[in-house]
Parts: structure tokens; C-alpha cells; sequence
């Protein structure tokens, strides 16, 4: 584009049908580029795709043809009537979904996709647009780039995610519509031969199907197919030849195959001497009457403990009484505290602390015990005791390891884990100090033998007459499918005992310590096993090769962002770390060891890639590397920690701004609870020559995620939009700077509520539209404080507290105006505004900090000296038990609060709340919830004066709170402070009060 118009992105965006098809795409698994490989916080291609179009387009000028572009981009919202099963009985649900555009998953081919390929060439005076993205990941974004027409480069100082690169983005660009015959043992493969006549099409087919009839299948003429047939048949390749290596190891008992092995940690009773069991729950299945658990049996010599499997039955027709049932029964010997001991105590005593259990680990003294074994029986899922060739077979694994390990490069995965001050890495502190320890010996075996077959396939294809791209290809898919079978084939994974089925390790990036673990079969097909692993990762090969042909060749580099070896682009487009939130390299390393056993010798590129023992964290002698403020990289020094992550991310956005040209855009992705992170990202932003033009809060996450679920974790992703700024600007002033700001923000945050974004997303929205008065400066200055500068920390201050004043606004008057909010004091603003987001349901407290932080409070005033909140250690621990728990030492516990819940009327116990202290006025909400309790109390005289003592029947804030009250608590069904706050007000209304008081009927429309 050789203009600066504005672009359709600065303008206008279709907010509510990305966030309907990005939180959609979530649910998709099969064929997705997730399912390549493990990489955190992938962005969807709905997200990406509608971004990058919006970013390359010119804005059309006009109303009419700006809605056509948009609706033939994202389609229409349509809503649809359905029905939901929940507790057994169906549930009329109104479902909002798109229909037409190219963002839901599915549609992103075809006649609509080819239109906006053209009209971004035509944009860009018939060439192809030059696009890059310098912390590309997981590759979303330059693999939308390409699929658009552009010439992608994608920068990755991991060497995992530059190998993730190569699989995403290269590979199905270099082999697109080649194929070659399938190899001949595939058409010994029953089920691959029917697969395959299922999904080809044309003349393989019909010549198959045609001569199959009564001869053989291994005397036809192979077929040609595609790159991801030859995935799937090597893989089998693979298979067969482990099997053969493995089979003593798994043995099928009673013809009935095995699932998964479950086992507990154990560790040495200081007391008894016992092998105490360590184990979270006992529950082994709870999905619907199907309900089965452990019972643990102590031995008559007290050595150990024998466990039994017994069934348990439905307890009463509440969910309380069953929670509090399988609370009860279902306890494990693991609390916070420590481990009780079944042979020698009983539950709610402690005989190993926390510190003991972590002084075993560290001595090498944690054992193992098997506890029970999962099989497929014809009724599905069994539950039994191990028998003794299969205890024998886990243990005789160890004495081959050497012997499997002894032709594979580096060996045995012996490099060391991060240390415990490492973010979010708990299995240090138990002595699990080098990788190889987070595998059961037999879970190292299968991976030697699967790691020594896949090597030997190089040389098989070889001798297939394979070319060198397509080996290196199908080398680095079959990498793929052990990286999958990674996730689930380590000490760390859970049995999930309402689906039946075991979890995978990175359900979230970090490594806690899991006491009880489920170990999978890879010799079968169920989940976490080798073919359904080969069989999800060949169909996401698959979608990758159906991708446009015509897609020019990437740019894959592995190296840092910082220093740019690209220019005259057109766009950056990156999503990048965000401060503390996931240490990419640390848990990456959990794969890193592994590939490079795998990938040695297959290219010099791949050997340079994977050269060192781990992957790059943070080079002092050249003052770069990955940028994450992990104050462990630093000698503990926190100060230097965040100093290097902010300059890095400074540096590298003036990297971008330099490679770009000077009608280029920038595109940042930004999805982060703290507002040290906004602050910082938006610091190296400006400084690096940036004018944010605009924002859009697309939703990307389920609610139901784990995060979504304990943490503060944002559920939209808010994409930053920015232009070069001139370096003719001028300094600006604050006041008119806030003038502007003022100015601007309020059609985009009546936008943004229109659109659904509520909470935290939110006020993290409205950043963009705010920023643009302020980042078209190099500098803002004070116009009262000479040689002083609103600070960017200032400055996004004040914007939150705007859109907290029309948040509140939008309770108290339904128009968001700030006038609305004039006489309220800062602890009411935040009382309505919590309640109003989460109810009195467990809010995260990093959303709480936030709005306390808004209203100019600290979260642990609100709690200590006001008692509107109470800190909380999250879920109750009878639905704890399939979630993602930890050793008890997270930083997430009981005593930091993870979880922050605000409290009724009639639970506060503040002392003489509604009086004044301290020479502070009684917060608003103190003097109703005071005139609460006098009037429960059935005293009407102390309320009258109560009433004029504190003046309120003059108070114009008065009667919109009791309003903005009664219909928060008609929306959190609480009846009885609906009918007590509307019997006061009817009191009030009779005495006379200021004429804004309007009389409300109790029951009746508020």
C-alpha cells in the first residue's frame, strides 16, 4: 500500500463474529495446527485471519461499503433456540452463532477467501504484501498470513517453536499438490487401506475399488497420495516395530485391553515406618451412577497398604449431600498440610509435612505404588486391582533402559530442570531435578524404543527412494507424534474420573508436582496411545496440505526479535510474551531434550537449531535473549529482572518500527491481568516510536478453562493497533491530552458493551482508544509541574477509573454517563462494581486488584478495614479432585487468596460500620447495609434516625444505589435483600426524600 489511508482495523472491526468464531475454534481438535504440537497460548486463525485482513485493507470511506466488506468478512450474528442436557433434564439455551463469512472454523476456503486474496493484492499495487511476526510461536499468525496471499516471515528464538514453524508452515508449503505412491507395507494395513479409499477421491479410488474385488490388496499397484498418507503409514511403521520391543512390558490380561495404570507416590512414615501412600483423591470414576473408588486396607504387618476397588452409590437426591458424601469417602491421604497415614493415624492428622515429603524427594527416597488398572470391557471402562505380571512388567522395564538408549544421541535425558524459584516449577523442590525423573522407568523405555524406531525410518525411506524433502518431512511429523506422546506418557498426567479418560501434562504451562498419576498404554488406541496420537496428528497434516496452493514459501528463522534481518515490511503482526505470565523456554526444555535426540543428524539446520543441552533463556554477555521477567534468570534480582524484560521489549518494537515502512502497521496482541504488564508493554510501545491507533477485545477463551477458572487470566484478547509516529511530533500537555482522550472514548466503550466485553476485559479494552491522545506524543508533559511528565502509569490510572465510572454509570443510570457516579465514594463504586461482574459467586483476585486499583483501594483494605470481600482458596475441595492440583505450595493458596468473594449485607462484621472513623466519612454502601440491619432488627425509629443523622434523605446518590441494589440482587436471586431493600425505600419514599426518590412497589418493575 503506498498511502496512509486508514485502515479498515483503525475504523471498524467485526468484534462480536470473531469472538463467536475464535471461542468456537477452541472446541475444534481434529485437524486444527494445535494438535501438531504443544505450544502455550496459540491465537485462533479466526482471530489472526480476521486481524490481518482488516490490517491489510484500506478502510472503504463510507458506511455502506465498510458494512458489505465486514458482513462478506465475519459473516452475520444470528441466534438460535436449542436445548442442553444439564443434571439429566433439558434446558432451553439461546445460542449465538455466525453465519456466512470466513472465520468459522470450516468456511475459510473457498470463493469469499479468493475475493479478500485479491483485493489485499490489488491494495498493495498487484504485489504481495510483506508481513512478519518475531515471536511467531506457535505459528497462527504468518500460517494466516500465507493463507491470505502474503510473503510471511515468522521469528522464533525457540528452537521447539521454530521446528513447529517448519511442520506448520514450510512443509505444507514446499510439498502442496505433490504426491507419490504409498509404500508397500501400507497396503497390508486393513485400516489404513480403508481410510483411504474413504477419503480419496478421483481416479485412486475408483482403480482401487475397482480391482480390489476377490485379489489381495497387497498385490495392487500402490497409490499416490499425499504427504499426510505417508505420515500415517510410516507412523504404523514405527508402531510395529516398537510392539515388538515393548510387548513384555504391556501385558493384556484376560483378552481385555488395558487403558491406563493408575498410580500414588509413596514415601516412608517418620512415625510407623509404613510406605505411605500419597495419593489426592480416591476416587476412581464418578461419571453419572458409574461410580467406583480405592479403598485403602492397612497390611497386618504395617508395611504397607493393600488397596481394594469397591463401587459407591448415588447419596441423597441434592448435589450438596453428594459433594459432601464424596468429600468425605473420597479424600485422599494428601492435604496442604502434609499426609496422614493409613497404617498408623487417620484423616486430619498429619505424619509427613510438606517439608518432610520435599526432604525425602531430595534424598531420592519417594517411591511408587500401583494402585489400580483401567481396561476396555464390553460395557466399557473396568476398574481392577493390578495383578502380578503386571507389577512385574512395570518394574523389569528399568533393566533395559541402558540397552535402549545406548544408539540415541545425548542418551538418557539426564539435562537438569529449571530450579524451584523457576516460574510455576514445583517437582524441583521433590528432588526431580533432571528430565529423565518426571518418566516412570517403563515410560522411559517405550520412549527409547519409539525414539529409536522413528530414527530408523530415515534410512528406511532412503531406501524407499524417498527425496530429501519428503524425509525430512515425514521425520519431522513422526517427531510430532512423540512429542504428543510426551504429554501423555509422563508422571505428571491425571486420571480424569468424570470422562474416563487421562489428562495431558500441559493442561497448563507449568510443572506442579501430581502425587497420584495415571500411566497410558501406548499399544493401543486409546487416548494418550501412539495410533490415536499418529491418527489426530496425520489429520492435522492433512489440513495443512489442503491449504491454497499458490502460497508463496515462508521465512521460518530461529532467532531473537531483536535484531531483525527483514525490512520494507508492510506489517508486523505478533503476539508477544506477556511479562511473567508463561515461561516459554522452561517448559518448553520438557519437549526440547526429546527433539533433539530425535532431529540429530537429520540437517545442519536442525543440528545448529539444537545444538545446546536446553533452549535460550537469557544471555548476559550479549544482553538478549527470551524475554519473560523471571527474577531466577537474575540471580533473584527482581529489579534486573523486569529492567531487562522491559528494555528487551522496547528494543524489539523499535526493531519492528524500523523494518517497517512508513505507512506500515503494527498489530500487538496483548492478553494480561496486571497492570504492571499493560504499563510496560505500552512504555516500550511508545518509546519505540508507536502511535496506538486502536483496539479490539476479541474473545478467545472458553469460559470454562482452567485459567478462566483460577486466575485472572483474561478471557479476550485485546489487539493493539499502531502506526508509525512522524518523527516531526511534538511534545503534548496533559490537560489537553485528557481533553482528547475524553473526547474520544465513549462511543468505543459504549462499542465494546454492545458487544458483550464485561470484567476485566473490559477495562483492559478501552486501552487503545484511550491511548492515541497520548501516544501521538514522544512525551506528555504537565502543564502545572514544570520539567515533570504524565507518566504512561498515570495515565492508563486515569483511563481505568473512566471506564470504571461508566461501568457503575451503566448500574446506576443503565446510560454509562460519569455524572451518574458524582457523590459516590470510592469503596461503593467498587462494591457495585464487583457485584455486578461476579455476583457473589469466587471472583479471581487478580480482577479484584484490578478494580480496587480503579478505585484508587487496595484489595486487602477492602477486606481488613472495609469487610466488603474475603479471600478464598479457590473451588471447593470435593470438585478439586479432576482439576489441576498441586503439591499444596502454590503460590495460589488459601493464605495468599486466590479467589476473592464479596459479601452479603447481612455477613459483614465490620465494627460500628455506617459511622464515621478516623476522620474518614462511612462509605455509602456502609450506611445502607447499616439501615439493612436496624430494619431487620425491627427498629423503624432508629432507622428515621439513622436517616437524618447522616443526611441522606438530601442525598441525590441515596436512591440510585437502592435502585442500582434492588436489581442486583433480583439478578443474583437474592429475594429477601430484593423485598428489605425495597420495604426501606417505600419507608424512605413516605417520609419524603429528595425528588430524585421514586417510589417503588415492592414486587414490582425496578
Amino acid at each position: 500500500m503506498t498511502d496512509d489511508r486508514p485502515r479498515l482495523i483503525e475504523v471498524a472491526f467485526p468484534l462480536k463474529q470473531a469472538s463467536l468464531d475464535s471461542v468456537h475454534e477452541k472446541n475444534v481438535r481434529h485437524g486444527h495446527i494445535s494438535t501438531l504440537h504443544i505450544w502455550p497460548a496459540r491465537r485462533p486463525l479466526a482471530a489472526c485471519r480476521a486481524a490481518l485482513i482488516a490490517t491489510l485493507l484500506p478502510d472503504p470511506g463510507n458506511d455502506v461499503e465498510r458494512r458489505r466488506l465486514l458482513e462478506r468478512l465475519a459473516g452475520k450474528v444470528v441466534t438460535k433456540d436449542i436445548t442442553k442436557r444439564v443434571g439429566g433434564r433439558d434446558i432451553p439455551v439461546r445460542k449465538e452463532e455466525t453465519e456466512g463469512g470466513i472465520l468459522h472454523w470450516g468456511r475459510e476456503s473457498g470463493p469469499d477467501l479468493d475475493v479478500f486474496r485479491e483485493e489485499i493484492k490489488k491494495a498493495y499495487g498487484g504485489r504481495a504484501p510483506r508481513v512478519l511476526d518475531p515471536f511467531a510461536g506457535g505459528g497462527a499468525i504468518p500460517l494466516e498470513a500465507m493463507r491470505l496471499g502474503c510473503e510471511a516471515t515468522a521469528i522464533d528464538i525457540n528452537p521447539v517453536a521454530w521446528f513447529i514453524l517448519k511442520c506448520t508452515l514450510e512443509y505444507p508449503q514446499r510439498l502442496a499438490g505433490q504426491t507419490r505412491p504409498v509404500p508397500r507395507f501400507a497396503l497390508e494395513w486393513p485400516e489404513f487401506m480403508e481410510d483411504f479409499l474413504k477419503n480419496s477421491s478421483g481416479g485412486s479410488k475408483k482403480r482401487l475399488s475397482g480391482k480390489s474385488d476377490g485379489v489381495q490388496t497387497s498385490m495392487l499397484e500402490p497409490p499416490e497420495a499425499d504427504l499426510s498418507w505417508h505420515v500415517r503409514a510410516w507412523g504404523h511403521w514405527v508402531l510395529q516395530r516398537a510392539k515388538a520391543d515393548l510387548y513384555p512390558y504391556y501385558p493384556m490380561v484376560e483378552g481385555k485391553p488395558t487403558v491406563a495404570y493408575l498410580w500414588a507416590r509413596t514415601v516412608t512414615c517418620k512415625n510407623c515406618r509404613a510406605a505411605l501412600p500419597l495419593l489426592k483423591t480416591l476416587w476412581l470414576c464418578r461419571a453419572g451412577s458409574k461410580r467406583y473408588r480405592l479403598k485403602m486396607v492397612p497390611r497386618p504387618d504395617k508395611s504397607r497398604v493393600h488397596f481394594d476397588v469397591v463401587p459407591e452409590p448415588i447419596v441423597g437426591e441434592r448435589g450438596t449431600e453428594q459433594r459432601a458424601y464424596d468429600q468425605r469417602v473420597g479424600h485422599g491421604t494428601m492435604s496442604r498440610s502434609g499426609a496422614w497415614c493409613p497404617s498408623c493415624g487417620g484423616p486430619g492428622t498429619v505424619a509427613m509435612t510438606m517439608d518432610d515429603i520435599k526432604a525425602e524427594g531430595k534424598a531420592g527416597c519417594l517411591g511408587t505404588q500401583m494402585t489400580a488398572v483401567v481396561v476396555d470391557g464390553p460395557n466399557g471402562k473396568e476398574y481392577r486391582l493390578p495383578v502380578s505380571v503386571e507389577l512385574a512388567a512395570a518394574n523389569e522395564s528399568a533393566n533395559r533402559l541402558k540397552e535402549f538408549y545406548e544408539e540415541i544421541p545425548f542418551g538418557i535425558p539426564a539435562e537438569p530442570l529449571p530450579s524451584k524459584e523457576a516460574l510455576g516449577f514445583r517437582m524441583p523442590l521433590y528432588g526431580f531435578d533432571q528430565w529423565y525423573k518426571l518418566f516412570t522407568p517403563r515410560q522411559l523405555t517405550a520412549l527409547g524404543v519409539f525414539v529409536r524406531h522413528a530414527r530408523h525410518t530415515r534410512e528406511a525411506l532412503r531406501e524407499a527412494d524417498y527425496p530429501p524433502n519428503w524425509i525430512e518431512a515425514i521425520n519431522a511429523y513422526i517427531t510430532c507424534v512423540i512429542g504428543k506422546l510426551l504429554d501423555y506418557g509422563n508422571g505428571g498426567c491425571s486420571w480424569y474420573t468424570q470422562n474416563e479418560q487421562i489428562t495431558h501434562l500441559f493442561n497448563r504451562f507449568a510443572l506442579p508436582m501430581k502425587w497420584d498419576f495415571a500411566e497410558t498404554s501406548p499399544m493401543g488406541g486409546a487416548s494418550g496411545s501412539w495410533g490415536s496420537m499418529l491418527h489426530s496428528l496425520a489429520k492435522s497434516v492433512a489440513t495443512a496440505m489442503a491449504l491454497p496452493a499458490d502460497m508463496l514459501p515462508p521465512l521460518s528463522l530461529q532467532q531473537s526479535a531483536i535484531d531483525l534481518p527483514v525490512s520494507n515490511l508492510d506489517a508486523v503482526v505478533t503476539d508477544p510474551p506477556y511479562y511473567d505470565a508463561i515461561p516459554y523456554s522452561d517448559t518448553m526444555d520438557f519437549f526440547y531434550v526429546w527433539l533433539r535426540r530425535l532431529l540429530a543428524g537429520l540437517s545442519p539446520e536442525f543440528d545448529a537449531a539444537f545444538s545446546s543441552p536446553l533452549t535460550p533463556k537469557w544471555d548476559h554477555e550479549v544482553n538478549d535473549g527470551e524475554l519473560i521477567d523471571d527474577s531466577s534468570r537474575f540471580a533473584g534480582d527482581a529489579a534486573k529482572s523486569k529492567a531487562a524484560y522491559e528494555e528487551g521489549m522496547f528494543r524489539a518494537f523499535r526493531a519492528a518500527n524500523q523494518a517497517l515502512k512508513p505507512e506500515g502497521r503494527m498489530v500487538v496482541v496483548f492478553a494480561n491481568k496486571q497492570p504492571d504488564a499493560w504499563e510496560t508493554l505500552v512504555s516500550s510501545v511508545i518509546r519505540a516510536g508507536f502511535v496506538v491507533t486502536a483496539s479490539w477485545p476479541i474473545q478467545t477463551e472458553m469460559s470454562n478453562r482452567t485459567r478462566a477458572l483460577t486466575s485472572a487470566a483474561l478471557s479476550s484478547s485485546v489487539w493493539l493497533v499502531c502506526r508509525k509516529r512522524p518523527e516531526t511530533a511534538k511534545p503534548g500537555w496533559d490537560n489537553r491530552v485528557m481533553e482528547e482522550m475524553r473526547e474520544r472514548i465513549y462511543d468505543r466503550l459504549r462499542d465494546f458493551w454492545d458487544a458483550g466485553i464485561r470484567g476485566p476485559d473490559f477495562v483492559w479494552a478501552a486501552t487503545g482508544p484511550a491511548l492515541e491522545a497520548y501516544s501521538k506524543h514522544p512525551v506528555v508533559k504537565k502543564a502545572d509541574e514544570p520539567n515533570a511528565a504524565l507518566t504512561v502509569s498515570e495515565f492508563l490510572h486515569a483511563v481505568r477509573r473512566i471506564v470504571v465510572d461508566y461501568v457503575v454509570g451503566r448500574v446506576l443510570s443503565h446510560n454509562g454517563e460519569g455524572e451518574a457516579v458524582a457523590g459516590l465514594d470510592n469503596p461503593t463504586i467498587y462494591y457495585l462494581l464487583h457485584r455486578h461482574d461476579f455476583g457473589f459467586a469466587e471472583a479471581p483476585a487478580g480482577a479484584c486488584i484490578l478494580y480496587a486499583q480503579s478505585c484508587n483501594l487496595r484489595d486487602r483494605d477492602l477486606a481488613d478495614r472495609y469487610d466488603v470481600i474475603g479471600f478464598t482458596s479457590g473451588r471447593n475441595a470435593a470438585d478439586q479432585e479432576d482439576e489441576d492440583e498441586e503439591d499444596g505450595t502454590d503460590e495460589e493458596s488459601a493464605t495468599s487468596g486466590s479467589h476473592v468473594k464479596l459479601k452479603r449485607w447481612d455477613q459483614r462484621k465490620v465494627k460500628n460500620m455506617g459511622s464515621d472513623a478516623e476522620g474518614r466519612t462511612a462509605p455509602l454502601i456502609d450506611q445502607v447495609h447499616r439501615m439493612m440491619n436496624l430494619w431487620r432488627e425491627g427498629d423503624v425509629r432508629k432507622v428515621d434516625d439513622y436517616l437524618e443523622d447522616r443526611g441522606l434523605r438530601r442525598n441525590p446518590a441515596f436512591p440510585k444505589l437502592l435502585q442500582a441494589l434492588i436489581e442486583l440482587a433480583r439478578k443474583d436471586r437474592q429475594q429477601d435483600e430484593v423485598v428489605l431493600v425495597e420495604t426501606i425505600m417505600n419507608h424512605v419514599t413516605g417520609r419524603g426524600v429528595h425528588p430524585q426518590m421514586r417510589m417503588i412497589v415492592p414486587g414490582g418493575d425496578a
